[in-house]
């Protein structure tokens, strides 16, 4: 079995309301276009944050803003692959510049993420079991 590890931000701006993305179709044709978050698979020899940071950075054009705190450890068992997803809170600036991986953003509140279709089930259960405010 192969162990991967991820990284994942709900980002918060200075609205109070918190970034989601839609995953490109495209790119990731076996989850399909769902809102997630942002972040990805760590580089090794980078710390946690390190790799946040350069997830957030490659993803939107944001820079993460004071310390981000974790909030969940998942377990993500998939064929011959355990992923660990490791998802902060945090806050960032500047202006949203999509890559390849997203195809639109928006900023909502987590009562508006709650009711957002479709949303990635790994999140969603990160959203349903965590009070995020």
């Amino acid at each position: 079995m192969e162990l991967q590890v991820g990284v994942k931000i709900l980002l918060k701006n200075k609205d109070r309301k918190y970034l989601v993305v839609r995953r490109s179709a495209e790119k990731y044709p076996e989850v399909g276009a769902k809102w997630d978050i942002v972040g990805g698979r760590i580089n090794l020899g980078l710390s946690l944050i390190e790799n946040l940071k350069r997830e957030v950075k490659e993803e939107t054009g944001l820079e993460i803003i004071y310390e981000p705190k974790l909030i969940t450890a998942q377990d993500i068992l998939k064929g011959d692959k355990h992923i660990v997803r490791l998802t902060y809170t945090g806050f960032a600036s500047g202006e949203v510049k999509l890559d390849e991986e997203a195809t639109e953003y928006k900023w909502l509140t987590l009562e508006e993420i709650s009711k957002l279709e479709p949303l990635d089930k790994y999140f969603k259960e990160v959203m349903s079991k965590f009070d995020l405010q």
